[in-house]
């Protein structure tokens, strides 16, 4: 039995308003093509007929013959006269009328249409689709307005979008021409559909005609996953490629880094079963450069999940709903991908301005509201990683129990943890640690944060290598240590406000400081 797709259901839920004599639905989605096609089958399952409308094409039936009052139809006002006029039972669905419904007198129109639709007889029944790509829906409607919002398309209907995409390599000219391709694309089809997850319908079927033209006609995962990257770019959304060495790649920051370890099995359905709710995110608050962006990029390797980097600011709009609608499309992508890590890097930045009054009209404000409600109510398996360096603009809002799981404070890391660092940076540059006093070089950058300790050593790289090219040593490092100066200097003030407020309100993402008073010289049983 095939499996019912996303698309299926949203066009069940559509028939069933329509049966419900629901006059005016507002259907959100950006594939207009895709969602058109599974509008007019749910028009058509409930017995309606089904007329398009643009402000260009007017009026068109299913299958694109114009239709009364035609081209003349092009004007709202004249298609919603027509609409209200006509005696047949038809579904007008309705592509630019978003657009339109800004004018008091269309808006006048439409409402007064709506409310007159819901008494009509059953063969004169008339319903309005609006499809749009926000949910932006004016006030004067929102009480006659159902709000539909499309999902992308799921696991099963991308695997209808491949199985059509090889379907000419299954046929007898195809078979003749590459004997081999069609059996080569069957065997990497789970792949091939878990890579183009979270686009949509168009972009999906484009990314495998690429593969098909650009790799002799064959399916490469690979290549889709990377076209995925390039197209799902854009508008606050970043495809980001995760550090490699996973947790090892971070020096220290042991209590952040086991938390994080038992999160990853809350993601599986034994962990449902078992009562668990799927992980929301973590909050890391904390010193600029001492590994907040670091643990992002190392979670989400260790997880095995795509990393994606979003920026709320950059999904802002000067449009008025604009702003809204852009970051829910964020969120929605994300959340179509499956489990995955969002990293909202200095988030304080993104939502500047929610906290300060109107001074941006409201964006920020709106922007907040819109990321609150998502952190609150989603479903999904993506697991939030946000990063702030400046509490002080952090609406409290944000800071509330049960937006994110935990917040951790992520200070000046301890001598111990400059030792892991030294370590970690040694050995990421092709250098052994035995070969240099960790423990007097730690001691060296008391203060320094995590990416100043690690800044040192290819700073001594330097100096060796212009001295004839030879190993660095302990006083290579010393004496990059030494030409620091360390930012806790520069903005005490600033470290020691974020260490006072962090004390009764979040969690130390490091253990204890514990002094160390070894030489780090070792002792020989001889």
């Amino acid at each position: 039995m095939a499996q019912e797709t996303a698309g299926a259901k949203m066009a069940a839920e559509v028939g069933a308003l329509l049966r419900a004599r629901n006059a005016l639905l507002w259907v959100v989605s950006p594939e207009e093509g895709r969602v058109e096609r599974a509008l007019i089958e749910a028009a058509t399952a409930v017995e309606f007929d089904v007329r398009l409308w643009d402000c260009v094409g007017g009026v068109t039936n299913a299958v694109g013959k114009e239709m009364p009052p035609g081209r003349e139809g092009g004007d709202p006002a004249a298609c919603l006269q027509a609409i209200r006029d006509s005696r047949e039972r038809s579904v007008w669905i309705m592509r630019d009328l978003h657009s339109w419904v800004k004018d008091p007198t269309i808006c006048r129109a439409l409402r007064s249409l709506a409310r007159s639709l819901q008494s009509t007889t059953r063969n004169e029944a008339r319903a309005i689709i609006i499809l749009a790509p926000s949910a932006d829906v004016p006030p004067e409607l929102a009480d006659h307005a159902i709000v539909v919002k499309w999902a992308l398309p799921d696991r099963a209907e991308i695997g209808r979008i491949f199985d059509e995409a090889i379907e000419p390599l299954g046929s007898e000219e195809g078979l003749k021409k590459f004997p081999d391709a069609f059996a080569q694309a069957k065997l990497t089809r789970e792949a091939c559909v878990e890579a183009a997850v979270g686009l949509s319908a168009e972009a999906t079927a484009a990314c495998y005609s690429k593969s098909l033209v650009t790799q002799d006609k064959r399916m490469v995962p690979a290549v889709i996953a990377a076209e995925k990257k390039r197209t799902i770019g854009g508008k606050g959304l970043e495809w980001f490629d995760p550090d490699p060495r996973g947790l090892d790649a971070v020096g220290g920051l042991e209590p952040l880094k086991a938390w994080l370890t038992i999160r990853q099995s809350a993601f599986t359905q034994r962990a449902r079963d078992y009562g668990l709710p799927l992980p929301k995110g973590v909050f890391l608050v904390g010193v600029s450069g001492c590994g907040k962006s670091l643990i992002a990029k190392a979670i989400a390797s260790a997880w095995g999940v795509p990393l994606l980097r979003g920026d709320l600011g950059a999904a802002k709009s000067k449009w008025v709903g604009d702003s809204e609608a852009n970051i829910r499309a964020l969120f929605a992508v994300a959340e179509a991908l499956g489990q995955c890590v969002l990293w909202l890097d200095e988030i304080e930045k993104m939502l500047g301005g929610a906290t300060g009054g109107a001074a941006d009209g409201g964006v920020s404000s709106d922007a907040l509201g819109v990321f609150l409600s998502w952190m609150q109510e989603r479903k999904g398996q993506v697991f939030v990683i946000a990063t702030a360096n400046d509490v002080t603009k952090l609406p409290p809002e944000l800071l509330r129990k049960g937006r994110f799981d935990e917040m951790f404070f992520v200070d000046l890391p301890t001598q111990v943890e400059r030792r892991a660092i030294l370590s970690v940076t040694l050995a990421e540059r092709g250098r052994d640690a035995f070969d240099i006093d960790v423990v007097k070089v730690a001691k060296a950058c008391e203060t320094f944060t995590g990416s100043e300790v690690a800044a040192i050593v290819p700073d001594a790289m330097f100096a060796a290598f212009s001295d004839n090219e030879r190993n660095i040593t302990t006083e290579d490092l010393l004496t990059a240590a030494k030409a620091v100066v360390p930012l806790a200097k520069m903005a005490a003030d600033k470290v020691e406000g974020l260490r006072t407020w962090a004390k009764d309100r979040a969690r130390r993402a490091s253990p204890p400081e514990v002094v160390d008073t070894t030489t780090g010289n070792r002792n020989l049983d001889l």
